[in-house]
């Protein structure tokens, strides 16, 4: 398997207000299209940082409900094409229908799932509830928090890249996955726990991002039992999370955070 570096370097100008101009050579996130391929179908194509492809592609399969949770992980085989990199997946047979039937509904590919859909009712599926409870309190939400920038070393050397955070009951942060997309970050986190064996354990996934409805359906679809965003939520997203029964905690900023539901200690 090829294992690519997700940091690039550029030459910059740097200029100043006095006039003055340097150059300067500075760390840059890399990205490249991913053609993924299930049961050797070509499903989609993601604009994605090349690094931890097999996460992405599990946590990809899941979201896009082409499997489930039992069916996991899956034999991903990632390939370096000239135009980018090809992982190819293996859904079980069972599975094979529901591919099929969803390759039909797609007319372009997309990140999010979402755009090459032909119908609302497609796209507005129905969630399943979540029933996995988080004992996490605010302070553990806090703690994480504080801690999630030492735990982002690609965004620390770029300024370009989400992160999405599994965090215990406690608050400690347990693994992390960088992207420069915010949902191939969170569907690396839930294919990388997946294919380690780990649920979540009462304690809730933490993103760098805004809280949109596609990311609320990938935590219910993961079975994450809290997801906390440091951006705030679309309606849509918190009006799918209420109806799933997903603790939402928004705008969580190390001074404040808002929460919709409910969670230990609140």
């Amino acid at each position: 398997m090829h294992k690519p570096d997700p940091l690039a370097a550029l030459r910059f100008d740097r200029l100043t207000p006095d006039g003055m101009a340097t150059p300067i050579d500075r760390p840059i996130a890399d990205e490249a299209p991913v053609a993924i391929e299930f049961n050797g179908v070509g499903y989609a194509v993601l604009m994605a940082t090349p690094a931890h492809i097999g996460d992405l592609v599990t946590g990809f399969a899941l979201a896009e409900r082409l499997a489930e949770r039992q069916d996991l992980p899956l034999d991903v085989d990632v390939h370096r094409a000239e135009q980018g990199l090809v992982a190819r997946a293996t859904l079980p047979p069972a599975r094979t229908d529901a591919l099929l039937d969803r390759v039909r509904h797609r007319v372009s590919d997309s990140s999010c799932g979402l755009c090459g859909i032909e119908n609302l009712e497609q796209a507005l599926r129905p969630l399943p509830p979540v029933t996995a409870r988080s004992d996490a309190t605010p302070a553990a939400i806090f703690r994480a928090l504080g801690d999630l920038s030492a735990h982002q070393p690609l965004n620390a050397a770029t300024g370009a890249a989400h992160a999405a955070a599994w965090a215990g009951p406690d608050g400690a942060i347990r693994l992390v996955r960088e992207d420069v997309g915010r949902h191939n970050a969170f569907d690396k986190l839930i294919g990388a726990m997946a294919r380690a064996k780990e649920d979540w354990g009462g304690g809730f996934a933490l993103l760098s991002s805004r809280c949109s409805f596609e990311l609320v359906e990938k935590a219910v679809l993961s079975g994450c039992p809290l997801l906390v965003t440091v951006s705030a939520p679309t309606r849509l997203a918190a009006d799918r999370a209420a109806a799933a029964g997903l603790p939402l905690v928004v705008l969580a900023r190390r001074d404040a955070l808002l929460l919709q539901g409910h969670i230990a200690g609140a």
